[in-house]
């Protein structure tokens, strides 16, 4: 397989949980994403699918290569084409290596490294790993990707000497201060981190299915065409969710 669309895009995710079944039941029922055993790979892991495109993966906290302790949270992967040369400007341009270069088998090649703004990411240099599709129209797959934090310019030139050109798919924007009297949550206060926004035909009747499992897991902003959903799983996993499809511009890049 080679990869579905260009470098220096997100092409990946991977769902780290302490609850398999209670995140796969949640994110089922909101958002209509199949997750099963993949019986090609080795490993017998659980993949993610929207409308029969696969577009993550699950992990399970308490497998032993996790140390205890490690919170619930999505890993992003960020296609390039060199890993190697990619992190050592990652470094130069302010990055912290958490995971230097390896190779996953015969998939691809992997750093992950934490952003100057404390985002963390992982780059990846795909192999016969194919990563989601661009163009796809189904419910519930992934149209771009949103860092929101205190400095969003620091941080898009971060990304582009690193990568060397714009990211594709992607958007920088100013953290917003967390409401007086609550928890600080993704808001300003707490560490920055990618978050995917979700192109759905229905954003309404996704918060409805969401609000089914907790009142908590949906927060609105925005209005019209700039409105979006933020669904939190039970476990604290988000995702933004979108009206319109692939014909939506990327917003605040």
């Amino acid at each position: 397989m080679t990869r579905h669309g260009p470098m220096n895009e997100f092409c990946w995710m991977d769902l780290k949980t302490r609850d398999p079944a209670g995140t796969a039941a949640f994110f089922s029922s909101v958002l209509g994403w199949d997750f099963a055993v993949d019986e090609e790979d080795w490993r017998r892991a659980v993949k993610i699918s929207a409308g029969g495109d696969r577009i993550g993966g699950v992990s399970d906290l308490a497998q032993p290569v996790y140390p205890p302790g490690t919170p619930p949270h999505i890993a992003f992967y960020l296609a390039v084409d060199d890993v190697d040369h990619r992190t050592a400007l990652a470094v130069t341009n302010g990055a912290q290596v958490v995971v230097p270069p390896f190779d996953a088998g015969d998939q691809g090649r992997i750093a992950t490294l934490i952003d100057p703004v404390g985002a963390a990411l992982s780059l990846w240099r795909p192999r016969g790993f194919a990563g989601w599709p661009v163009s796809a129209e189904a419910e519930g797959t992934p149209h771009h990707a949103v860092l929101a934090c205190e400095d969003p310019e620091r941080a898009r030139e971060f990304y582009t000497r690193t990568t060397g050109t714009p990211l594709g798919r992607a958007a920088f924007r100013k953290a917003a201060p967390a409401p007086a009297g609550t928890d600080a949550g993704t808001a300003a206060g707490s560490a920055p981190r990618w978050e995917l926004a979700l192109a759905v035909h229905d954003p309404d009747a996704v918060a409805d299915r969401a609000r089914a499992h907790g009142p908590d897991l949906v927060t609105l902003t925005g209005e019209g065409h700039h409105r979006v959903v933020r669904l939190r799983s039970p476990e604290g996993l988000t995702f933004q969710v979108q009206g319109g499809g692939e014909h939506v511009p990327v917003p605040g890049r």
